[in-house]
């Protein structure tokens, strides 16, 4: 075993150098004739070692990105014999290939005739190609969610193992290809026919990198991650993509895996590392977090429960109405004047019968703006749990104005 060890490292240092080699303007070919032996049999998941390697040393992720589209090259030939991943119906991965055999569709089939039309056409009758391929285009949009699914869920349980490359350097590839695709979009809707020219080159480039990517999405990370996740984690996967959504193509139908019985299944993101941890459906943290969460955001928040006792306030650094902590455990009712708890139960019997799930108020209140809201607590049948008071201090929001997107130092 130690020897296999020592050959993984002896061929991942290898491949550093050669990505070097590259980086110091080498050619493929001079890479392929000098690295022959190790590239012949070179795996996707040594590939991501590698890239994750060259980042932790010091190389810039967007040297490893520039570099990203010059190594698969290099590595074409022996990945294109690789093991194909899993293709079960339903399965994420079955899934994810099937979008990617989508995407190309529309690119081969329907994207590329429409741009040789637009190449070869006279000033007459041109708009209207041009209407046809930004509809197209449109419909590329769609590829968001299948990076998406990369992003948020793949990737983070190849980090689980120790993978961090993939996610480093493809999710600043899918970023430009998600900004090549408005600026080509932009140039579409305002076309003019003296950028004709320029509207072609980037819908070539903009093709070709996706192109790429599929190719580095189907022989390096799907095969690393065929080889790491388990059943129980693929699941995960695939109980969470639904709420992104589906690239161009549905499931072909529903997975239920072999080896686990899903209705005992625990998020295995969540495992024994929990202990001590509140957990919740969608993460889990320590008592203390959920104290600070509450405590930090600005606005106030009052709990009160089904029965109508108060069970919690939360305690931030400018509260906008006082709370003693004596109010814990007394009737919401006997927490307000005579005079205005006739308000205070009409909210929560409306919200106790059904009849609303918000009420809201706002004050003027010595020059601050008091925005009050009353939210009916309700479980997953419906049922009627309790009221949760949100107060917050709104003239600055008020205020806003257009956008402010950059940072400020």
């Amino acid at each position: 075993m130690s020897e296999l060890i020592h050959n993984r490292e002896y061929r991942i240092k290898t491949l550093k150098e050669l990505i070097m080699k590259l980086h110091q303007g080498a050619s493929i070919e001079e890479v392929k004739e000098k690295f022959k032996e190790v590239i012949k049999d070179v795996s996707a998941e040594e590939i991501s070692s590698m890239e994750q390697e060259l980042i932790q040393e010091g190389m810039p992720v967007q040297e490893v990105q520039r570099l990203c589209d010059v190594h698969t090259a290099v590595f074409k030939e022996t990945l294109e014999k690789g093991k194909e991943p899993v293709e079960i119906p339903g399965h994420p991965l079955h899934t994810l290939l099937k979008e990617n055999r989508a995407i190309e569709n529309l690119i081969d089939k329907e994207i590329y005739p429409l741009l040789e039309r637009l190449k070869n056409y006279l000033e007459l009758g041109k708009r209207d190609i041009v209407f046809a391929l930004l509809e197209k285009i449109n419909l590329l949009f769609d590829i968001d969610k299948h990076y998406k699914k990369k992003e948020e869920l793949l990737f983070p349980y190849l980090e689980k193992y120790g993978i961090y490359g993939p996610s480093k350097v493809m999710w600043g590839v899918d970023d430009e290809i998600r900004s090549d695709l408005k600026h080509l979009k932009d140039l579409l809707t305002n076309f003019r026919n003296e950028i004709t020219k320029e509207v072609v080159q980037k819908t070539e480039e903009l093709t070709k990198k996706i192109k790429e990517m599929i190719f580095k999405e189907e022989k390096i990370l799907f095969p690393t991650a065929q080889q790491k996740l388990t059943e129980d984690e693929w699941y995960n996967i695939y109980s969470s993509e639904g709420e992104i959504g589906y690239c161009l193509v549905e499931p072909e139908g529903e997975w239920t895996p072999q080896n686990i019985d899903v209705n005992k299944m625990v998020n295995t993101i969540a495992d024994d590392t929990t202990k001590g941890f509140i957990k919740f459906p969608t993460g889990f943290m320590t008592p203390k977090e959920i104290e600070m969460i509450f405590n930090t955001l600005p606005i106030d928040i009052t709990f009160v429960d089904k029965d109508d006792t108060v069970k919690y306030f939360s305690s931030g650094k400018e509260r906008i109405f006082t709370r003693p902590k004596t109010i814990i455990g007394r009737k919401v009712q006997n927490c307000h004047p005579p005079a205005s708890v006739h308000i205070v139960e009409k909210i929560l019997s409306n919200f106790k019968e059904g009849k609303k799930d918000v009420e809201e108020f706002w004050i003027d209140m010595q020059g601050k703006l008091v925005y009050i809201r009353y939210f009916a607590l309700r479980d997953e049948n419906g049922n009627y749990m309790g009221t949760i008071e949100v107060t917050q201090e709104i003239s600055k929001i008020k205020e806003i104005k257009g956008e402010k997107r950059l940072l400020e130092e």
